[in-house]
């Protein structure tokens, strides 16, 4: 008698839960009315960066996404308690059918537009399944059924954190970071003749001293310049460059940033005393052209490599 009295709190403890799930899955984070507005169905089949979980340092400011990123994770390890609970089933069977059922709930957001269907959470629901499938193995091992939930939920914490542990590596493997900064030291001007820049060692701009720390470009006196300069990086980049109109010279310049051929930037700069910067993604660079109009100023010119840690 008392087992099927455990049996039915246990059978009412899973629905309870699923009803919880299926909530945020489909009602939770404004989706009901997000999906009057939404014009388009998402499925996302290729898994990418599942394994991306937040660091210890975001949890100082964590986000919304930290949160979702962790539940993915958290909230499906007690289906791999309460099922083989109340279910005798192999590893493998209750997996496979996890899996199925994580399947079925994800196209279903995706053509409800609810949601998306997206195979980063498939996996990372099924891990979470697992590490739970995993704890009740570990932990349900006596008849104290107080002895068992602690050492169950000892388990999940011990799994959790190997897995959190091995994602942060796996992460580092394959996520680039960005290199030291390069700074640009020659630049071909219009004549075709190499340019170091001017040799200021400081700008007024605004009122304010800036001091470059490694290059200038103007159009020295002319109306207009153009400098170019062949890169040659076949892999992706960041380019940086600062601008301005110094103190005491004209109130009107302009950049404009091209590379193999693509405008990347134009900044009409109209007047005195702003300093503005620029970040730019690039895929590759081949051939940059910088355009200088007017008392349009530059410095820092350089670019910053995406590496993999290992590189």
């Amino acid at each position: 008698m008392q087992l099927k009295q455990q049996r039915k709190i246990l059978l009412f403890l899973t629905i309870s839960y699923s009803i919880v799930i299926l909530y945020f899955l489909f009602f939770a984070f404004g989706r009901a009315g997000k999906a009057g507005y939404a014009t388009e169905h998402t499925f996302i089949f290729l898994p990418d960066s599942f394994f991306k979980m937040p660091s210890l340092p975001d949890f100082l400011h964590p986000t919304l996404m930290d949160f979702v990123g962790i539940g993915n994770f958290i909230a499906f390890a007690p289906f791999g308690i309460f099922i083989p609970l109340l279910y005798r089933t192999s590893f493998v069977r209750f997996i496979t059918l996890f899996i199925l059922s994580i399947f079925v709930l994800e196209t279903i957001q995706g053509i409800t537009m609810l949601g998306s269907f997206d195979t980063n959470d498939v996996i990372q629901n099924a891990i979470g399944a697992a590490v739970g499938f995993g704890a009740y193995k570990l932990g349900f091992r006596t008849t104290n059924v107080w002895r068992n939930i602690a050492a169950t939920g000892i388990s999940i914490v011990v799994l959790m954190s190997g897995i959190w542990g091995c994602f942060v590596v796996v992460d580092k493997v394959f996520t680039k970071e960005m290199g030291p900064f390069i700074a640009i030291d020659e630049l071909k001007d219009s004549a075709g003749n190499l340019s170091t820049g001017t040799k200021q060692s400081s700008l007024i701009i605004g009122g304010h001293t800036v001091k470059p720390h490694y290059n200038v470009y103007s159009t020295a006196g002319k109306m207009k310049e153009t400098y170019t300069y062949t890169l040659g990086i076949e892999e992706e980049m960041y380019l940086f460059i600062n601008y301005g109109i110094p103190d005491q010279k004209g109130s009107y310049g302009s950049v404009s940033v091209s590379v193999d051929g693509d405008e990347y930037l134009h900044i009409s700069a109209g007047d005195q005393g702003e300093i503005g910067e620029s970040e730019m993604y690039l895929p590759k660079a081949n051939e940059l052209r910088i355009t200088i109009e007017g008392e349009g100023t530059l410095w820092d010119v350089g670019y910053s490599k995406m590496k993999y840690f290992w590189e």
